[in-house]
C-alpha cells in the first residue's frame, strides 16, 4: 500500500507476486528465507509497475490523482499518513520494520542495502516524524 496506494494495482501486484513465487519456488535455496524472498518479489513487482506508470504520461491532473486515491481501511489510515510524511527512500523501510515486523538485517537483505543504512534511515525517519508531530 505504501508503494501503490491504488487497490486495483495492489491486487494486480499481489497476483503477479503469487504467480512468480510459484513459478520460481525451485529457486528458493532455504525455506527459512521464504518470507524475505517473497517480500523481495513483491517489492520488485511494485517497482516495475511504478516504472511502467511513470513512463506513460497521463493526459490530465485528474488521471494522476485517480490512480493514487487513499483507499486504506480506517485503522491503517494513521500509519499510512505517517508514512507519507517520510522521504520516499525511508518509506519502505518503515513499512517493513513497523508494518510487517521485519528486523533490520532482513530489511537490508530485502532492499539490498547495508544494515547500517537501514538503521540510519530508521533513525532519520523517527527524527523527522518526531519533529513533524511535536513542533
Amino acid at each position: 500500500k505504501s508503494y501503490l496506494k491504488n487497490e486495483e494495482d495492489i491486487a494486480d501486484v499481489m497476483q503477479d507476486t503469487i504467480l512468480s513465487a510459484y513459478e520460481h519456488l525451485k529457486d528458493l535455496k532455504q525455506a527459512a528465507y521464504y518470507k524475505t524472498w517473497i517480500t523481495r518479489i513483491l517489492i520488485n513487482h511494485c517497482i516495475d509497475l511504478l516504472n511502467e506508470q511513470r513512463r506513460s504520461i497521463p493526459a490530465s491532473l485528474d488521471e494522476i490523482l485517480e490512480g493514487h486515491s487513499r483507499d486504506y481501511p480506517a485503522d491503517d489510515q494513521g500509519f499510512y499518513d505517517l508514512l507519507s510524511e517520510l522521504p520516499e527512500e525511508i518509506r519502505p523501510i518503515f513499512l517493513l520494520y513497523y508494518g510487517e515486523g521485519f528486523r533490520t538485517r532482513e530489511i537490508a537483505e530485502i532492499l539490498d542495502l547495508n544494515e547500517n543504512t537501514v538503521k540510519s534511515r530508521l533513525k532519520r525517519g523517527r527524527q523527522k516524524l518526531k519533529r513533524s508531530i511535536c513542533c
